[in-house]
């Protein structure tokens, strides 16, 4: 199957590929997987950052239920995974490494786990986080709040294709599906209870 076990950086490696594959591919290309890799831990950055901020929002909401806590732990895994991965696949991309192919495999794999699944995972708690409140609290849209937590769950979901190999094909859903949802309801979520109070959502008047 032609899924990337990069965890997301640039060039797709398929994990079903030969041992003597993957290792061409990352002594081929070593300046992609850097650059790659480099663009990939600093969006890691950022994440924990998002993850923080939408736990501070819902906080000083009002919200006092575990589903902020969650969400921020999600938020920090999937984080510190996608800076694994990515660090797997710099380490990877090193001058020698892929001289030897089961290494080299190892670390795709690697790197395919912990960016792939992992992040996938990771970013689905912070979504249902979010979600499951603005659902509850009407903070939302109730279409996106839905949108959120379908998101969430096909993010939970695809931890199985660890071992299904088709629901690979779930994880740029969950991952690109879910950053664009954070990004929507950032713009969405009241920024102070005062916002909340009788503030039309959804087209209904919250009560």
């Amino acid at each position: 199957m032609a899924v990337a076990a990069t965890g997301g950086s640039g060039a797709a490696l398929p994990v079903g590929a030969s041992v003597h594959d993957v290792a061409s591919r990352y002594a081929d290309h070593p300046e992609g997987f850097r650059v790659s890799a480099l663009l990939g831990f600093g969006a890691s950055v950022p994440l924990a950052i998002l993850a923080a901020t939408v736990y501070t929002r819902q906080r000083r909401l009002g919200i006092r239920v575990p589903g902020p806590a969650i969400g921020l732990v999600g938020g920090v895994l999937a984080s510190a995974l996608l800076a694994v991965s990515m660090l797997a696949t710099w380490t990877a991309s090193q001058d020698g490494v892929p001289d030897d192919d089961a290494v080299a495999r190892a670390l795709a794999l690697l790197a395919f786990a912990t960016g792939g699944v992992g992040f996938a995972v990771g970013l689905g708690l912070l979504v249902a986080g979010a979600a499951v409140p603005a659902l509850i609290l009407r903070l939302v849209p109730r279409w996106l709040a839905w949108v959120g937590l379908v998101l969430a769950a096909v993010a939970e979901v695809s931890f199985l294709s660890l071992v299904v190999e088709p629901l690979q094909y779930l994880l740029p859903v969950a991952r690109f599906g879910g950053l664009l949802w954070l990004v929507a309801y950032g713009f969405l979520v009241p920024r102070t209870r005062h916002q909340v109070a009788g503030r039309d959502v959804g087209g209904r008047a919250d009560a």
